[in-house]
């Protein structure tokens, strides 16, 4: 029979590490050179002390912290194993802002194999968390950005190399589709949605694209360093595609949607309640604020992630959007219980 293979030294020592950790009062040399992979490719005992030896070192080296125990009694060896109490993580506390990042990387791998991993890290996270106000957090601080999509990839490939990309194109004026040829210079997120900057070969002008109305795939043609990328405000060409600005009257919880507050234009707190008659005052016990946005879908997904600490008075176009979000939520709510 051929020789096994033998086992790379990083796996080995993953294996003592598990080894270690799991071993209810300590392990001998003789039980490490039996019973953990890797060891057993040693050709001699003295081979096999001085591999033994390196990776504790190493392991100590990476901070992880394996104890000799004396065995007692009337054998003269010792054991090993790993402290577990000085080797255990720290409990998890995220900052909201910390909070906040972590949740918009998840959003980033939302239409990727990884997602529902990260979806049941992102729950327990939150379920981590210190009630109502918790749950703010995250609603506030984490940017409402759909998934990229199949093109973001390619689109990336061909800017870091500097590549003309070819691709249908369905226009949102006519919803029309063309083939465009376009020397790409910079990807970015506005309004909710993803976007890319850069010269239209087509239409020797500069131009901005929005992912989403891409169709069919983004190709990658030419040859590398066919371009350069001037320097251009391309946060100026990416604002004239979201929207002119608006502003949102919302009746907010006092002390709740620390993040919509932030943005507000105007607050006025009330000591007592009283009959909502302008644009400020208080409503049922709320705060009424003035709130500037752009992206209606993009706010309204904002806003719905607060349920019922926030109500939109106006517009009554957000509102609509901000109502049929927390409808659909109800319905899977009631399908779960069903």
């Amino acid at each position: 029979m051929p020789p096994s293979p033998s086992v790379p030294p990083a796996e080995r020592l993953l294996n003592l590490v598990i080894a270690l950790v799991n071993t209810s009062v300590a392990m001998t040399k003789q039980q490490v050179r039996v019973g953990v992979a890797g060891y057993g490719d040693a050709p001699s005992t003295e081979a096999f002390e001085r591999m033994f030896e390196r990776d504790k070192d190493t392991l100590r080296s990476l901070g992880i912290p394996i104890v000799t125990v004396d065995a007692g009694g009337h054998s003269d060896e010792v054991g090993y194993r790993i402290d577990n109490d000085a080797y255990a993580l720290p409990p998890v506390d995220l900052t909201p802002a910390e909070l906040g990042v972590v949740a918009l990387a998840a959003q980033l791998w939302s239409d990727k194999t990884l997602r529902t991993d990260i979806s049941r890290a992102m729950t327990k996270l939150r379920a981590a968390g210190a009630g109502e106000a918790a749950g703010d957090a995250v609603a506030g601080i984490t940017p409402r950005v759909r998934a990229a999509g199949d093109a973001y990839g390619p689109l990336l490939e061909a800017i870091s190399e500097r590549r003309v990309v070819s691709f249908r194109y369905r226009a949102a004026n006519t919803g029309q589709e063309m083939t465009r040829h376009v020397e790409p210079w910079r990807i970015a997120a506005r309004g909710g949605g993803w976007y890319f900057a850069g010269f239209d070969r087509d239409r020797q002008a500069p131009r901005v694209f929005r992912l989403s109305r891409i169709t069919g795939r983004v190709r990658v043609t030419g040859a590398a360093r066919a371009f350069e990328i001037p320097d251009v405000d391309v946060d100026a060409m990416l604002g004239e595609r979201v929207g002119a600005e608006r502003t949102a009257v919302l009746a907010v919880v006092p002390e709740r949607a620390q993040a919509v507050r932030a943005r507000a234009k105007e607050v006025v707190p009330v000591v007592g309640p009283s009959e909502h008659t302008g644009r400020t005052g208080r409503t049922d016990g709320r705060d009424v604020l003035e709130v500037p946005f752009r992206s209606r879908s993009a706010f309204a997904d904002e806003l719905a992630a607060y349920a019922d600490a926030v109500v939109v008075l106006a517009p009554g176009d957000l509102r609509g959007e901000v109502l049929h979000r927390l409808r659909a939520a109800a319905r899977l709510g009631e399908a779960d219980r069903g």
